[in-house]
């Protein structure tokens, strides 16, 4: 149990170690003025996390002795607009009282500050995950398995009968080996039908049929083992099956020199030039992880150039975003913008690719007139910049400016991923304020309802987001490849083992392309931000559970009148579609749901034209009962190609349906700054 609060301790404490006193990574909402107010910035830094052991005392001592804080204007270079778009200020800390420090409290700071500190470091070789975490999820599957056994003996017996299977499919090798005709003989167990570590032809001679075959009963026994004891927690348990296909997947057989047909067949066709390439490959992409320089083939995807490439100007810029209004390149457009608020995970230009395949060139060439925020990439000095800031500093501050720019009109607004979540809480708050300025909201693969929040839910219970919250406490932000770590790790077959075995023992590269150039291309988070999104949303799931408080009053989605778009894709493990789809259990207007073919990111770019792709929708008016996933999937009209022109068709039926001449770029308020995409998409 965290101590209690001691304001004199508080005051004294150095500006990184504020919310020690508190439980780490809480910002009660009552010690946040109201957004009137002008927000002091807290001067913050972080400083390597062994530094912050030794001179804690020192720290301590000089808190006193700091300077005062100026205050930080939240909106730098435009009036704030009709929501009065000020960010939410960071927690105002009472005058520093260095007398006031009385030695016990003094030696419990240092204890706390060691603490932390300790858990940083450790959370960076982990990759921020928590040893705690991971032994509480074994320890309850170990005592529950140690009682099960019953389980112990189904489990042996599956050993037993997978081992028979396995003896019979070698016998049954050798017995076709001796026919003339040399006919396979049928696989004992198949692989899943995603897994394509086996599929080539060479893992079908002996011995390596019989070592992918052993291997695929063993990962099936693995799971099983992992799966079914009764009394583990569903969190635990899900845990405990996690860690196991990690190593699993790293000792698959496909992964070594000796044990990979395809490798040793390229060795010995190439007299080893697939090694010498392979170790080519390893170099460079070691210098490259030292330099902190992009993946080869990255510099031939540039932001402005062969990206993000769609005409526009900067027409708004504050300490968090820029906001694009693109060029019009039809005589007349529709009366009602389009608002994108994309995610802040990653870059913008998503949404604006290649040519080809821009959602925002697309949408400017049916004659709409579209805004895009561009997040800023934060750094330690926007540690303390939490989730009302994004809200007040992004889509407010957004909005305001749409509508300042087109007076009088309605505005379309739309979010992917997390920056869909966050168009969610705003619309719920503007319709708290009876505010009607959104004609339409349309969500992109983001979740409203984080009870089912897909494979993320591993890394986000008490223990890991606590470890999670020092690791960021010593930095001031979570940096990009720790979060491309995670990531990875949710996939290790395909995005870790895979690849090295490509790059390095086949000696191959796969070619850059646009969506991996921005794959690369991620962004920071800062401390305070990503610990509430953790908390609020994916622990406690405030949202949906009716107590998600903007301005010090909870927000609720059901009070959005505006009708909704709302697109899920079938392989997402990051936003699956049915966590996407409870926005029918939270809104009463109209939704419209759009089941689309792809993942996470490529079933979102989408364009027209592109092979193999299909989607299902229906729509559910308001008011009408609820229908679950399962039957919504058979009811749901099935379609070919892409989901955008669906899209682009519901805006305009959404809309007044009037032409008008396209609006020029900016205006008096709101004069462009700069040539799209900006100067905050470049921002390593």
């Amino acid at each position: 149990m965290s101590p209690p609060r001691k304001p004199a301790l508080r005051s004294a404490l150095p500006s990184k170690g504020q919310e020690l006193l508190g439980r780490p990574g809480e910002f009660p909402e009552s010690q946040i003025p109201a957004p009137s107010r002008k927000p002091r910035k807290l001067r913050t830094t972080a400083p390597a996390t062994a530094q912050a052991v030794l001179p804690a005392k020192q720290a301590v001592n000089k808190a006193a002795e700091s300077p005062p804080v100026a205050p930080a204007n939240a909106v730098a270079d435009v009036p704030a607009g009709a929501l009065g778009a000020v960010a939410a200020p960071s927690i105002p800390l009472p005058p520093a009282d260095a007398q006031a420090l009385t030695q016990p409290d003094h030696e419990q700071a240092m204890r706390e500050l060691i603490d932390r500190a300790l858990h940083a470091l450790t959370a960076k070789a982990t990759l921020g995950l928590s040893p705690a975490a991971l032994g509480l999820a074994f320890a309850d599957w170990a005592m529950h398995m140690a009682a099960s056994p019953g389980k112990q003996a189904s489990l042996a017996a599956q050993a037993l009968e997978m081992q028979g299977r396995w003896l019979r499919y070698a016998a049954e090798l050798g017995t076709h080996a001796l026919r003339a005709d040399r006919t396979p003989c049928s696989d004992c167990v198949a692989p899943t039908p995603n897994d394509r570590r086996f599929s080539a032809a060479q893992w079908q001679q002996f011995p390596f049929n019989l070592l992918a075959q052993r291997f695929l009963l063993r990962e099936q026994l693995v799971d099983a083992t992992a799966h079914g004891v009764r009394g583990v927690s569903p969190h635990h348990e899900q845990v405990v099956a996690f860690m196991a296909r990690q190593w699993m997947d790293m000792l698959s057989p496909s992964n070594f020199f000796w044990t990979n047909p395809e490798v040793l067949e390229r060795t010995l066709s190439s007299g080893g030039a697939n090694l010498a390439q392979g170790l080519r490959n390893w170099l460079d992409d070691a210098q490259r992880l030292l330099d902190k320089r992009p993946p080869a083939g990255v510099e031939q995807f540039r932001p402005g150039h062969e990206l993000a490439a769609t005409p526009g100007k900067v027409v708004l810029r504050n300490r968090l975003m820029e906001l694009i209004q693109y060029s019009p390149t039809t005589p007349t457009v529709q009366a009602e913008p389009v608002l994108i608020v994309p995610a802040w995970i990653m870059k913008y230009y998503i949404l604006d690719l290649s040519p080809h395949n821009s959602l925002v060139k697309f949408l400017v060439d049916q004659g709409h007139t579209v805004f895009m925020l561009s997040w800023k990439n934060p750094g330690a000095d926007e540690r303390d910049l939490g989730m009302d800031d994004y809200l007040h500093l992004g889509p407010f501050a957004a909005l305001d400016a749409v509508t300042s720019i087109l007076p009088g009109r309605k505005v379309h607004a739309a979010g992917y991923c997390l920056g869909g979540t966050l168009l969610s809480i705003a619309a719920a708050a503007l319709a708290r304020r009876g505010d009607e300025r959104l004609a339409s909201v349309s969500l992109f693969a983001a979740q409203t309802d984080f009870t089912e929040a897909g494979e993320l839910t591993l890394f986000t219970d008490e223990s890991q987001i606590s470890f999670l919250e020092d690791l960021m406490w010593s930095q001031g932000y979570l940096d990009t490849t720790q979060m491309a770590g995670t990531f990875q790790m949710l996939r290790s077959s395909d995005l870790i083992w895979s690849r090295l075995m490509r790059d390095y023992l086949m000696g191959e590269r796969t070619p850059m392309n646009d969506l991996m150039a921005w794959n690369a291309d991620a962004t920071r988070m800062p401390y305070r931000m990503h610990s509430e999104y953790l908390r609020k949303l994916y622990l406690r799931n405030a949202l949906a559970e009716g107590h998600y408080a903007v301005d010090g009053r909870p927000v609720a989605v059901e009070n959005v009148t505006a009708p909704w778009f709302v697109v899920g894709t079938e392989t997402d493990h990051v936003a699956p579609w049915k966590s996407v789809y409870k926005i029918h259990l939270l809104a009463d207007s109209e939704v419209t749901f759009v089941l689309t073919s792809g993942g996470h990111n490529a079933g979102i770019v989408s364009e027209p034209g592109h092979p193999r792709r299909h989607y299902r929708w229906a729509l559910h008016p308001g008011g009408r009962p609820y229908i679950d996933p399962a039957h919504w999937v058979q009811i749901a009209q099935a379609e070919e190609g892409s989901w955008w022109p669906r899209w682009e068709q519901w805006l305009v039926a959404k809309g007044s349906a009037q032409q008008i001449a396209p609006p020029a770029c900016g205006s008096v308020d709101y004069p462009p700054l700069a040539e799209a995409p900006g100067e905050y998409v470049l921002q390593r």
